[in-house]
């Protein structure tokens, strides 16, 4: 196959593993669970008089699923192909496998289609019931065809973000972080746009055209909508899937480019230098005669006393009493690149003031009704900022104690 024998390892070998078949069963279910409640929820607060309602029913669901499997696959894709890439450099195979007859793009394509196996999975398992809203009326196969080539083509762009990042970077927190943040900065970016930030018409386009075919989620938004005329939905959706598939192959063909060169990365190759040296010196000792080394012992016997030095007390930083603790408050346990990552942060925290103090200049706190959503409008900006706060806290604990066990 073009991917390499990476990618048909994993093939042959993932139905082997139970979580297989248990992750695309509990999304299937899941899927279905929430189309079953809302079902209830309607009945139980309404009467269903005619096929209308039927198919009101049926679309209203129909754009919830879409946008939620939009981020429960993107997320998942782009945090499994680059904890997958992260866990081969922390146990030290990834530099076995380039020692293989493995060329770049086997090696890249193999690793970046192995780890989406399990998205694909989930994506299939969850067509079926997909399908099914299609018997409530309001939506047609076309829509659900659109939804699904957004939701996968969005997928192959994360997963390929993740993958480069992982063999960029060597430190498994630094490449999760860097991740979840490149993922909100893209979203957040759109929304920006859309909220006119640079213009009512940026390079001449409709801020809101521009966000659709650079935003996923306003994307499968826009291809679950009934009125197009085309199989592949409205001008701006067709964008979309180009400037994403442009995007997934020009990040694939730069980590195919790169790979040998940022791997093994500098730290490994500076370590592997010092053994070389300890060896050659090690092996120029044994060279030295026996009778020149008892020579010199002799001779610094007898002065031993002028010989010796005072030893200078070298200065020392205090440890905490916990010490695990202070290795990883007070040194360098991630890398010095993390100073990066703390200003991207930083930077990520700052442009959500600014969309809240925005959203007060506008006066756009309406209640949950007004909006359609669980959540008034001034709150909505802070919610990527508690989603990316909550992956770094996770890839963090994590990473502290693989990154131990691994060695």
């Amino acid at each position: 196959m073009f991917v390499g024998p990476v990618f048909s390892r994993e093939l042959i070998t993932a139905p082997r593993r139970p979580k297989l078949f248990l992750y695309r069963s509990v999304y299937a279910s899941v899927l279905f669970g929430v189309m079953c409640t809302a079902w209830l929820v309607m009945t139980g607060t309404q009467t269903i008089r005619n096929i209308d309602d039927m198919a009101r029913f049926g679309l209203t669901l129909f754009q919830i699923l879409g946008p939620l499997q939009l981020a429960i696959v993107a997320f998942i894709a782009a945090l499994s192909t680059a904890s997958a890439v992260a866990q081969e450099k922390d146990r030290k195979t990834l530099i076995l496998l380039l020692l293989t007859r493995l060329n770049n793009s086997e090696l890249v394509l193999g690793k970046l289609f192995s780890s989406l196996l399990q998205v694909l999975v989930m994506l299939l398992a969850g067509l079926p019931v997909f399908a099914f809203l299609v018997l409530f009326g309001g939506i047609s196969f076309p829509q659900v065809f659109r939804v699904f080539l957004v939701t996968l083509l969005t997928a192959l762009a994360a997963g390929s973000f993740g993958s480069t990042v992982a063999l960029w970077r060597e430190k498994t927190f630094q490449t999760l972080a860097i991740t979840a943040l490149g993922l909100v900065f893209w979203l957040l970016a759109c929304e920006a746009i859309a909220a006119n930030a640079f213009g009512p018409a940026p390079y001449g386009i409709h801020a809101l055209e521009l966000a659709t075919s650079l935003s996923p989620m306003r994307a499968v938004i826009e291809a679950s909508e009934p009125m197009s005329t085309t199989f592949l939905g409205s001008p701006t959706t067709q964008v979309f899937l180009l400037v994403t598939a442009a995007f997934t192959c020009a990040v694939n063909v730069l980590a195919i480019w790169r790979v040998r060169i940022w791997n093994p990365s500098r730290e490994v190759r500076a370590g592997q230098n010092a053994a070389d040296a300890a060896f050659e010196d090690s092996w120029n000792m044994a060279d030295v005669s026996t009778e020149s080394t008892r020579r010199a012992d002799e001779a610094r016997a007898q002065h031993v006393d002028s010989h010796l030095n005072v030893s200078q007390k070298q200065p020392y930083r205090q440890v905490w009493d916990n010490p695990v603790l202070w290795r990883e408050a007070c040194t360098w346990a991630y890398g010095k690149k993390i100073i990066f990552i703390k200003l991207a942060y930083l930077l990520f925290a700052a442009s959500i003031s600014l969309g809240i103090a925005w959203t007060i200049q506008e006066q756009a706190s309406v209640s949950s009704a007004a909006s359609g959503f669980g959540l008034p409008q001034i709150a909505k900006p802070v919610l990527p900022l508690f989603i990316v706060s909550l992956v770094m806290v996770n890839a963090l604990a994590v990473t502290t104690i693989t990154t131990e066990r691994d060695g």
